[in-house]
């Protein structure tokens, strides 16, 4: 009887203690096990969002993305690498580099992150491997969207490119709280427009929610958010003047700026020479690096916001205009030219040793005399023609919507004690007058103050990017709908300049290449020196890339500007033979019909440089 009594005890005892935890699994911790179990049968994988394009103002793409077919390899479930590579060789062929690049990521990434071995299979390899996929586990077949860049080298510091998600760059999204966008994503913007405006373009990920077995193995879809397409970007180039220009350097190297005054929208921006920006896709390999990184020629610089130069003569116009708007002098004076100006006993000489005589302001501007812009330099003083020159935009960062603007300087006496820990001197405002001395300004920066002038004192922000178009509604929105400022300048003092500098195409120092001319357009000339010659000529000795460079500035037509244009050609000598034919093309590739600009530039005489000047 005890035993019984015992038993029953010890069976209800366990019957309670098995409800106890039936109770406590089904009950009391059912919302987490049940969290658990779903976390076991449901998997979520990210859907990345399809990049937006990148067109010109006229529709041309320069940045499209295609669906191709890869082959990614999860390294941590693929066993030997070698022994993997030499069996798939024969199937899917892979080369060597794609090879060497394959083993590269693997060691710099997680074992369990897939990893790209072959991009780009055509439709006979895609099917040949799928047939031949149980040979290789952790190797998959998928397809992707590609980037690529059908315009190759021409605009290619505009666009940029983009490139594989680098730690830096994943850690920046982290700072940012961009992570869970970019689940799934691979790829960002890396340079250019494409790193620029990388959120608009980059879109938003999607998310699908699946039922997996045991193994893991997909089942069925329970749930899905479609992603959101990234922006498509409508530039302000016209891919036709783009090219026009870039061919208009030859094998010179410089930079070009073009820009609708009206709206600040920029038509051609010119960095020469380029490179082709599908290199950097998937991994630029080594050797094209190589030559990239170190050319001479740095094709990797982007010169119209990077570059910094002395503007020369190209800076006259805005100086004489200081002196109209600060009052140091009318342009009616008369100062004498002898070939030189003397201050503090030391004397600074014309270029070439030109000799002027009397002369007033419009025929300095014309004949481009140094002797009278000298004499200006310590009338008005550094600090006048620092403030009068910033609201331009020399010296500050125009706001151009591409990254790796620079600054430049725009001297002045504060400046100097910054950065040089020195005081401001006198006679240092001679050499700033005509664009030299420490001046060293950007060609954006020198296209858009020419922008302003030729708009009369209105600052529109220059833009690459026109508007921002919503892929699924066509939907487009402005990038800049109004000006940021104006200048107050007295509407006769800037006639006095225009009207010099429309005579300079005529009559001055631009006068050859704008012979014929079906247009009055108006600019500057300028040489600025690079390298400081004993005697002021070359010798045979000097290397070509000391010499100067040639600058122009410049906008038509004269009386209703519909384009400006900054040139800048490195080394090449003076800026009315070598710089203003390049603007003269593109004046009539855009003024003109393609058959009156084809004649037109026929008739052009050839870009030349100064006797004892060679140019590469």
């Amino acid at each position: 009887m005890l035993r019984t009594v015992i038993a029953a005890v010890c069976v209800l005892v366990g019957f309670a203690a098995l409800g106890i935890r039936f109770w406590i699994l089904q009950v009391d911790r059912h919302e987490g096990l049940a969290a658990r179990a779903d976390s076991n049968r449901i998997g979520v994988a990210p859907i990345p969002p399809r990049r937006g394009e990148i067109m010109d103002r006229n529709g041309e793409v320069l940045a499209r993305n295609f669906l191709s077919y890869t082959l990614e390899v999860v390294p941590a479930r693929s066993g030997n690498m070698n022994e993997m590579l030499d069996a798939l060789t024969p199937i899917v062929y892979v080369s060597p580099a794609e090879q060497r690049r394959f083993k590269r990521r693997v060691t710099e990434g997680s074992r369990y992150a897939n990893v790209v071995l072959r991009n780009n299979l055509n439709p006979t390899e895609a099917s040949w491997f799928a047939a031949h996929a149980f040979q290789f586990p952790g190797v998959e077949l998928r397809a992707r969207w590609v980037r690529e860049y059908p315009q190759g080298k021409s605009a290619a510091h505009v666009v940029g490119y983009i490139g594989r998600i680098a730690e830096s760059d994943a850690q920046q999204l982290d700072d940012q709280g961009l992570t869970g966008n970019y689940r799934g994503s691979d790829f960002i913007g890396k340079k250019g427009i494409e790193k620029t405006y990388e959120t608009q373009l980059h879109g938003t990920t999607g998310v699908q929610e699946y039922e997996v077995t045991a193994g893991g193995r997909p089942m069925r879809t329970l749930k899905r958010i479609d992603p959101t397409s990234g922006k498509n970007l409508i530039l302000s180039l016209d891919m036709r003047l783009q090219r026009i220009a870039e061919d208009a350097f030859k094998d010179h190297r410089g930079a070009l700026v073009a820009i609708e005054p009206a709206t600040g929208d920029i038509l051609a921006f010119v960095s020469q020479p380029s490179y082709d920006p599908n290199l950097f896709i998937d991994g630029i390999d080594q050797e094209s690096w190589r030559q990239l990184n170190e050319s001479l020629d740095h094709p990797l610089i982007n010169r119209p916001v990077y570059g910094t130069y002395p503007i020369g003569s190209t800076y006259k116009p805005f100086v004489a205009l200081a002196a109209l708007e600060l009052n140091k002098r009318s342009a009616t004076d008369v100062i004498a030219d002898p070939g030189y100006y003397e201050f503090a006993g030391q004397k600074f000489h014309n270029a070439g040793g030109m000799v002027f005589g009397s002369i007033d302001m419009y025929r300095a501007l014309v004949v481009s005399s140094d002797t009278y812009f000298y004499s200006l330099g310590p009338e008005i003083g550094v600090d006048n023609l620092h403030d009068f020159m910033k609201p331009f935009g020399f010296g500050q960062l125009t706001g151009v919507d591409i990254e790796g603007e620079k600054r430049g300087i725009l001297p002045s006496s504060e400046w100097k004690r910054a950065a040089l820990k020195q005081k401001w001197y006198a006679g240092e405002s001679v050499s700033i007058a005509v664009g030299q001395g420490y001046n060293s300004f950007t060609l954006m920066q020198l296209a858009q103050a020419t922008a302003v002038l030729a708009n009369d004192g209105v600052y529109i922000k220059p833009h690459l990017v026109k508007a921002l178009e919503n892929v699924r509604t066509s939907e487009r929105t402005l990038t800049v709908s109004e000006p940021s400022y104006r200048i107050p300048l007295k509407k006769e003092n800037v006639q006095v300049i225009k009207r010099a500098l429309a005579d300079v195409t005529t009559l001055g120092t631009a006068r050859q290449a704008f012979a014929g001319s079906k247009y009055q357009a108006a600019g500057k000339t300028g040489t600025a020196q690079v390298y400081s010659l004993k005697g002021g000529k070359y010798r045979a000795d000097v290397n070509e890339r000391l010499r100067d460079h040639s600058l122009f500035m410049s906008y038509a037509p004269a009386a209703d500007p519909k384009i400006a244009v900054a040139v800048i050609v490195e080394n090449a000598g003076w800026g009315g033979s070598v710089a203003a034919p390049i603007a003269r093309q593109i004046f009539d590739a855009w003024l003109l019909g393609d058959k009156e600009a084809r004649a037109s530039n026929s008739s052009l005489p050839q870009a030349h440089t100064p006797a004892g000047v060679t140019t590469q």
